[in-house]
């Protein structure tokens, strides 16, 4: 019991730390966005419902029993249902991060994307660490067709993109999933940045390599 809670005080610790980078840097604005951690006993600890989050509260935020229950802390996000879709689609994920950051929501809202793989590989880390990037179709916030839509992509995607919405990333650990989405950010501010240039993108020999590692 006392390494449980000791588990569980850290990570409120760290998802107030990276919840007030992400704002800090201006990824996230008023009270959108939501982290959570998954605990050792497959629990959640999670970011509340209409929370800033440049201005968590450790003791506030939401702990959830594996089973989805709520046990303590505010009321949790609204959108807790995207965490737990890829909890359960994929079991080696620790943590997921959530945004409504600038350049991917406005990526997300143009027409003429690859809904199968919406940015194109343009530096190595992309691909290291998004991979490739479905575009979940429109629904409004709390559809259930939206829950459903994501759980049939994470099981073979860490990372998706909700039309007119923004990004949803899984990772082993909270800071693989915050750096995973800062660096889908950065690429969709470059694809914004090219668009009407000339690219050149990785070629798909180079994708693969760096796959395989």
């Amino acid at each position: 019991m006392t390494a449980i809670v000791s588990e569980a005080s850290r990570v409120r610790d760290e998802i107030c730390a990276v919840g007030a980078s992400l704002f800090n840097r201006g990824l996230t604005a008023g009270s959108t966005g939501n982290i959570s951690v998954r605990l050792g006993d497959g629990g959640m600890i999670m970011t509340p419902t209409n929370a800033s989050l440049g201005d968590l509260d450790p003791g506030r935020l939401s702990r959830l029993a594996p089973d989805g229950t709520h046990i303590d802390g505010d009321n949790p996000t609204k959108e807790a249902f995207l965490h737990s879709c890829m909890y359960c689609e994929r079991p080696s994920a620790g943590a997921v991060v959530h945004l409504h950051s600038t350049h991917a929501v406005a990526v997300s809202i143009l027409a003429d994307v690859d809904r199968h793989d919406v940015l194109p590989p343009l530096t190595a880390y992309y691909v290291m660490r998004v991979g490739t990037l479905p575009l979940v179709p429109y629904f409004a916030p709390g559809d259930e067709e939206l829950a459903l839509a994501v759980k049939s992509l994470s099981g073979r995607h860490h990372a998706v993109l909700l039309a007119n919405h923004g990004p949803v990333v899984a990772g082993t650990t909270l800071r693989e999933a915050q750096y995973a989405t800062e660096e889908l950010e950065e690429t969709a501010k470059l694809h914004l940045l090219l668009r009407g240039q000339a690219l050149r993108p990785l070629t798909p020999a180079q994708v693969e390599k760096l796959r395989r590692r």
